[in-house]
């Protein structure tokens, strides 16, 4: 019977125990503060000589590139790509002329296109490019590069892609880098990032532009490019901005690095979504290597931020927001952490504990049946019918079983039912116990009653 009630009651209320397993929402909440913006810029110094004026030094606005990085390691490392921070590591002979054209234009004027085209040829000019790094609280922070892997088909065929830069940092949020051998076409996979068209979206206030948008897809496919390195094929949309973000699977853990999207033919091409490539995260290990990157190293934000995440979701919104609070206490005023420490600061209304009702009302129900059943069991477990009765007389016919009607003595007056060779013990007297009552010991004895 117990064995069955516990049966009962675990088929009964199946949500009680909840599982280990994170959802979706929970995974990419723990890997977005680790995504950052990367901005490559090119500043310059440009000095000119006008025909209509003397020699003068302008400054032209600045060629700037942005893309997606992420930490892979508390202690300030950042993997992105390298044609991300390629225009201020090794700065390309077209960004020059472009600077030197802008600045020509902005000293000189409208003087017409062979002025124009002399002044340039005298022009001269100094670069300052830089790498910065952009959290999602706003803070820029100056990045190095340390080593460097040239994009495909740029620099050479033989590259990665891949850029690791240093900025100075501790406990920063970080990324876990998972078995890319392990992917399967099918797994789905979500790609963190900057798109272009959110940076440069007029209707967006500057916070929400560096906070890192998230796309959802699986993995359509194993390629390889054009230097016959592996590639991941996946569906999940991107465009310019998310060169460099991290593609991480349902555990939160980077399955590679976004590379480059599809384009349609020509000069201008157009994204042609669904068609989009990932570094596999086994080329990442390889590119570590000889770096004083650590992956196993322990970021204390981390900590902070997953089980407060853990018991967010869970519904303890108090110890959620005690996590939250030393979190933002580590990082400040990161997007993710502001918002969800208001959450847990002044948590929704609890549902009704519908789940929690039905087991306490089953055990209460099954508790109170079974304890009628034990008390039935109790009172019936000597009673015998009158066939049985009859059994034991036809039995031993020399000894047959002595028979106590034992009915009170008004009721036994009254009655009349009256049980042949029968003995009449008013239950008074059967109370004090069959030493009293004279009978033979080693006589079945019948009691009758109602």
């Amino acid at each position: 019977m117990r064995k069955w009630i516990a049966s009962a009651l675990f088929l009964a209320v199946p949500g009680i125990a909840g599982g280990a397993e994170s959802s979706v929402q929970e995974v990419l909440l723990r890997a977005k503060p680790a995504v950052v913006l990367v901005v490559s810029e090119v500043t310059s110094a440009v000095t000119v000589t006008c025909p209509n004026g003397g020699r003068q030094r302008v400054t032209p606005a600045p060629f700037r590139e942005t893309g997606t990085g992420w930490f892979i390691s508390p202690s300030g490392w950042v993997i992105t790509n390298a044609h991300v921070v390629s225009p201020a590591h090794q700065p390309q002979k077209s960004i020059t002329e472009q600077q030197i054209d802008t600045g020509v234009r902005q000293a000189c004027g409208d003087v017409g296109e062979q002025v124009l085209a002399a002044a340039t040829a005298r022009a001269s000019i100094k670069l300052a490019p830089s790498i910065s790094v952009i959290l999602s609280n706003g803070i820029r922070l100056p990045a190095t590069v340390v080593k460097y892997s040239p994009p495909v088909a740029g620099e050479g065929l033989s590259g990665r892609d891949l850029a690791l830069v240093k900025l100075e940092a501790a406990d920063m949020p970080s990324l876990t880098l998972g078995d890319s051998s392990n992917a399967k076409i099918g797994d789905p996979i979500h790609i963190l990032g900057f798109p272009g068209v959110v940076l440069s979206h007029e209707l967006l206030n500057a916070s929400a532009k560096v906070e890192a948008s998230v796309t959802n897809g699986a993995i359509s496919g194993f390629k390889q490019d054009i230097a016959n390195q592996p590639v991941i094929q996946t569906d999940a949309p991107a465009t310019w901005g998310n060169s460099g973000g991290p593609a991480v699977d349902s555990h939160g853990e980077v399955l590679g690095v976004l590379t480059f999207v599809t384009l349609t033919s020509g000069s201008e091409g157009s994204v042609v979504q669904g068609f989009n490539f990932v570094i596999p995260s086994a080329a990442i290990r390889e590119f570590l290597k000889g770096t004083e990157v650590r992956l196993d190293e322990k970021s204390r934000f981390n900590g902070e931020w997953h089980a407060g995440l853990s018991d967010f979701f869970a519904g303890d919104y108090a110890r959620a927001a005690k996590h939250f609070a030393e979190a933002n206490r580590l990082l400040p005023e990161l997007a993710d952490v502001r918002r969800l420490m208001a959450e847990a600061q002044n948590p929704p209304p609890r549902p009704f504990p519908w789940v929690k009702l039905v087991a306490v009302v089953t055990v209460l129900v099954l508790g109170t049946g079974g304890g009628v059943l034990v008390r039935r069991w109790r009172r019936n477990r000597y009673r015998i019918r009158p066939s049985a009765v009859l059994r034991l007389i036809e039995a031993s016919p020399e000894a047959p079983p002595i028979i106590l009607d034992v009915r009170d003595a008004a009721t036994y007056a009254k009655s009349p039912v009256k049980i042949q060779d029968a003995r009449h013990i008013s239950p008074e007297e059967l109370q004090r116990g069959m030493s009293a009552i004279d009978i033979d010991a080693n006589r079945t004895v019948v009691a009758y009653c109602t």
